[in-house]
């Protein structure tokens, strides 16, 4: 019997040493630092252009793990929608080689964005890292895969080839909407979403699953992407929404 499969997103709220170099401005560059703080803790930066006026997302993948244009496309739409970046969003991607792992861990995915990352802030940018990456989540358990996890700031990993081994086949989500609905969620948590540096306007934490928005049909609700939640996407054509609370927490903290 195929066991029923609970997936779910982690939130890790690091704040990660930094190297005496990292500490240093080289010309506009803001210290390596600043992007590697607690989730959640960037987000106002991320929606509003108080300080930044553009975001470079620079997307990395594992070899022929890329994510279809129509989800990068759904994703640039997506932050365009709740975010105020009037010099533009972009998005940069490239291929990088597997290091041949079957399980990762958070500092597993740390050190390959500290060997491979090669956007930091700016003074009038705010950058993004995203690896989709091969292997399984070494937070993975019989009761529980993991599809991402927002781990630093500025920083998220897509375990692509779990979303290939659970989409694009008979009685499973389309690829292209699980893995928007991933990205989507994990990138609503560096937005401070829920109750993680944008602050709620009203309260809708589900009080079960700390980080989490209470209303069911919510990008951000737990169960997005887990059981139920993914049965739920089979024939969809699009991902989930963001319910008006969540909208309002962004609009507050300078969003749209």
């Amino acid at each position: 019997m195929k066991k029923t499969l609970k997936i779910a997103c982690i939130v890790l709220l690091l704040v990660a040493c930094s190297k005496d170099d990292d500490l240093k401005t080289v010309d506009n560059i803001i210290p390596k630092s600043e992007n590697q703080k607690a989730t959640g803790s960037s987000a106002n930066d991320l929606l509003s252009d108080d300080t930044f006026k553009s975001l470079v997302i620079e997307l990395v993948y594992v070899e022929g793990l890329k994510p279809s244009q129509n989800t990068i496309d759904n994703f640039v739409s997506f932050l365009n929608t709740r975010t105020f970046k009037p010099n533009g969003i972009t998005v940069e991607t490239r291929a990088i080689t597997s290091i041949g792992k079957t399980s990762y861990s958070t500092q597993d995915i740390i050190t390959i964005e500290n060997a491979n990352r090669t956007k930091y802030n700016t003074n009038n940018q705010i950058a993004v890292w995203a690896l989709f990456i091969d292997g399984a989540s070494a937070n993975t358990t019989n009761s529980g895969t993991v599809l991402g996890t927002a781990y630093r700031n500025t920083s998220f990993v897509i375990f692509e080839e779990t979303i290939h081994e659970l989409s694009n086949s008979a009685f499973e989500p389309n690829r292209s909407v699980l893995e928007t609905t991933v990205i989507t969620h994990e990138f609503g948590h560096l937005l401070g979403l829920t109750n993680l540096g944008s602050n709620m306007v009203e309260n809708h934490e589900d009080p079960e699953h700390a980080k989490h928005c209470n209303v069911e049909s919510c990008l951000m609700y737990w169960a997005a992407e887990s059981g139920s939640g993914l049965s739920n996407l089979v024939g969809s054509s699009t991902a989930p929404q963001l319910d008006a609370k969540c909208i309002a927490d962004l609009q507050a903290n300078g969003g749209k």
